[in-house]
């Protein structure tokens, strides 16, 4: 499974392709899915620009998504600092009449458990988080872990080897716990490529996109989601 991170919490500095509209999601949807891509990650945004997770914000982006992409995925961030932000954004999720197919929920957050729940008792899919050894270690003795639609390595850093490093512990704490459930790798700026290719050589699903860094594995600059997209896809073939 190839999964496209869209726009994260990236703004038009980092890359001017960024899309922040409902209507910009959905064509960048559109391009993304016929480039290669099978799901979506998303952050909505408000009229401001800003990152969102308001139910009004959140129906408009899926709905319009969903439109353009019928029967396609869609994944939404509920990371902390997304406004209401903190433990205020559980009333939020609440509030969601629309709903994503599924959410991604960091470990490293305080109320990563009570939002699993949440989540799941809503009927939307989650995508555990882990950045870290100790993510993991308090992922495996959660009473919903298995529950979860799948495992979502995310590696911050920047040193490769260190990524490696973390990565491979990550791995190993589910292993020894006997988790079965997919693993998604993928890395952000400079761990991107070299952790996509670790994905595609341990068989695991893989996610690509603006969020995560905007250049191509040559170093150019890419155009948008949908030439890293196609990008991933080439270099996939080799495995």
């Amino acid at each position: 499974m190839l999964q496209a991170c869209l726009n994260g919490g990236r703004t038009r500095e980092f890359h001017t392709g960024v899309p922040y509209t409902a209507a910009e999601l959905a064509s960048d949807a559109v391009h993304a899915i016929a480039a290669g891509a099978s799901e979506l990650h998303i952050h909505p945004r408000g009229p401001d620009g800003a990152e969102s997770l308001e139910p009004e914000v959140v129906a408009e982006a899926i709905l319009k998504i969903r439109e353009s992409v019928p029967g396609t995925p869609i994944g939404l961030s509920t990371h902390w600092r997304i406004p209401p932000g903190g433990l205020a954004r559980q009333k939020t999720i609440e509030r969601w009449q629309v709903l994503p197919d599924y959410v991604s929920v960091n470990l490293v957050e305080d109320d990563a458990a009570d939002v699993i729940s949440l989540a799941l008792g809503k009927g939307v899919g989650v995508e555990a988080g882990i950045w870290s050894v100790s993510d993991a270690e308090r992922f495996v003795t959660l009473p919903d872990a298995k529950k979860c639609l799948r495992v979502l390595i995310e590696i911050n850093e920047q040193d490769i080897d260190e990524g490696f490093a973390v990565a491979t512990g990550i791995i190993g704490i589910l292993e020894r716990a006997k988790f079965k459930l997919p693993i998604l790798l993928h890395g952000d700026e400079k761990s991107v490529w070299p952790m996509f290719r670790e994905a595609m050589a341990r068989g695991y699903d893989g996610r690509i996109g603006l969020e995560d860094g905007n250049d191509l594995p040559s170093g150019k600059k890419a155009v948008d989601n949908a030439d890293i997209v196609r990008a991933a896809v080439m270099l996939a073939r080799a495995y």
